[in-house]
């Protein structure tokens, strides 16, 4: 049997005795976050969304002046007034693409036969752009949607916003305090999903005793701007409400922040759901569309906030 890189960090990670706290120790575990991230990456990679669905229409627009700030606009043929779903792909800030399969396929399967319009979002990456610049262009996508989502049949009073990993994480702290949305001249939209973020509070993730270079290089070292990215932090009592999907498989247990951000939310009076999957940290993503009982909670979640 061909062990993967992912695998074979991990029983190296396994092989070394719990009490056995050290440097070894410390850099296996960086090692697997980072070969699971870029593993996740490349099987969602290993294949380009190309497909154009019968009676609908794919466009690539600009929303800012780098290559990376671009969008893919899956859209009905003639829709009108139609609902919107931003997706914001992840990659641990470095990696990850707007048309990996994984991202969008099944999405785009799901919503466009029922009269969505799909939007998948790039921006920019590591080492070009930190986690703080990326959730920037997030925040101008968003409002470049909006202020265009005429143009392409679509309805922006009708929007949720969607983001995985990494996205999950910019999704989120643009949600929690969407004032970086409203002053670029956007507006407040329905509802955000949230789909496996470990980096909920982020606080709390920099200042375990030794933290993980996926982290490290996207937030740096100054505890003051960690508030500026932490969604927790940056509640507002403006944040939009917002479903919580997490793995129970994963070891950094992402479902403990998400139980604690949800409760801060309702706190403020706004819709948190929390969906917990006994699914990987990959099958969180792509199976989103895929017919089943996960699928029918976010819709459930959708259907609410739009109002349908």
């Amino acid at each position: 049997m061909r062990l993967t890189p992912v695998l074979l960090s991990l029983l190296m990670l396994a092989s070394v005795p719990a009490h056995a706290e050290g440097p070894l120790r410390e850099r296996l575990k960086a090692r697997y976050m980072e070969r699971l991230q870029d593993g996740e990456s490349a099987e969602e990679g290993a294949r380009v969304y190309k497909a154009v669905l019968p009676g609908t229409q794919k466009q690539t627009v600009s929303y800012g002046a780098d290559p990376l700030q671009a969008m893919d606009v899956y859209s009905p043929v003639n829709a009108r007034n139609a609902p919107m779903i931003v997706m914001v792909h992840g990659g641990g800030w470095r990696t990850g693409d707007k048309a990996h399969s994984g991202v969008v396929e099944n999405k785009v399967k799901h919503w466009l036969p029922q009269g969505y319009i799909v939007v998948s979002v790039n921006y920019r990456l590591l080492p070009q752009a930190d986690a703080y610049a990326q959730a920037e262009d997030v925040a101008a996508a968003l409002v470049y949607v909006q202020k265009n989502a005429a143009t392409w049949g679509g309805d922006a009073s009708r929007l949720i916003l969607m983001g995985h990993s990494a996205g999950a994480q910019l999704v989120a702290v643009t949600s929690a305090d969407p004032s970086v949305v409203t002053a670029r001249g956007g507006r407040l939209w329905a509802g955000t999903v949230v789909l496996d973020s470990a980096t909920l509070d982020l606080r709390a993730m920099m200042t375990q005793k030794r933290v993980l270079p996926l982290y490290s290089n996207a937030f740096g070292s100054d505890p003051k701007r960690w508030a500026q990215a932490s969604p927790l932090e940056r509640l507002t009592p403006q944040a939009v409400p917002m479903m919580m999907v997490c793995s129970t498989q994963r070891k950094d247990r992402p479902c403990d922040q998400a139980d604690t951000f949800s409760r801060a939310l309702r706190q403020l009076g706004k819709p948190a759901p929390v969906q917990k999957e006994d699914k990987s940290h990959g099958e969180i993503n792509k199976m989103v569309g895929v017919p089943g009982p996960y699928t029918d909670a976010i819709d459930a979640f959708v259907a609410a906030r739009l109002g349908k």
